[in-house]
């Protein structure tokens, strides 16, 4: 099935030149019924560590918490980013949250109903999550040791499995080789016996209808 927002999403990051950083957090934060891959986030903050990326990662956010109405998602998602990037991305990204807490608080009353449903309580909800980690340093210390511990075993295993893979594609050893020499050896033999008595067999098969029938 073809997704139609991401289509004109692509489009409108053509349009309007946005950078990859820009792309990556409008990709995390987008109207689509499902929250942003955890791979996208973990890309979005190892960004945050670039200077130039950093201002452009953050504006867009901020941008995206400024939504309303039926892009209510946009709103929720910036802040499960940010609640990922406070984690896990540069330390400036929990500092220049605290310098604008104001404007996380504030969504603490957003309002949307679609269908009858409350949408605005996960926003509500969120937001009051996130303003009580920026006001806890002890617990966002602890978090952000918990997060960089996480990263590190990760990289760990793809480390282990990339060594693993390249251990399959060594040469053999010379214990190995021979035992393959003879094994293409022993194949050879066989070969060659299966020949021999394939013509042999070929030469006693009757050459004339005459020779079958004395046969």
């Amino acid at each position: 099935m073809i997704n139609v927002r991401g289509l004109q999403r692509n489009v409108k990051n053509v349009v309007k030149n946005y950078t990859e950083a820009q792309v990556k957090v409008r990709e995390a934060t987008s109207n689509d019924p499902w929250g942003p891959p955890s791979t996208l986030m973990a890309e979005i903050a190892d960004l945050t560590y670039n200077v130039v990326a950093f201002s452009e990662i953050m504006a867009m956010i901020w941008k995206r918490l400024n939504d309303h109405g039926k892009n209510w998602r946009h709103v929720y998602k910036a802040l499960s980013l940010l609640d990922y990037l406070i984690k896990a991305g540069s330390d400036k990204v929990a500092q220049q949250c605290k310098d604008n807490i104001f404007a996380i608080q504030t969504l603490k009353d957003f309002q949307y109903f679609e269908e009858n449903k409350d949408q605005g309580l996960n926003v509500r909800e969120k937001s009051k999550a996130l303003v009580a980690l920026l006001k806890d340093d002890e617990k966002l210390k602890t978090e952000r040791a918990r997060a960089l511990k996480t990263k590190e075993r990760f990289a760990q295993s793809i480390s282990y499995m990339s060594n693993s893979a390249s251990m399959e594609t060594l040469p053999k050893t010379s214990a190995s080789y021979h035992e393959s020499l003879n094994s293409n050896l022993d194949r050879s033999a066989a070969r060659s016996t299966a020949s021999s008595v394939n013509t042999e067999l070929e030469q006693a098969r009757p050459q004339t209808i005459g020779e079958e029938e004395l046969q």
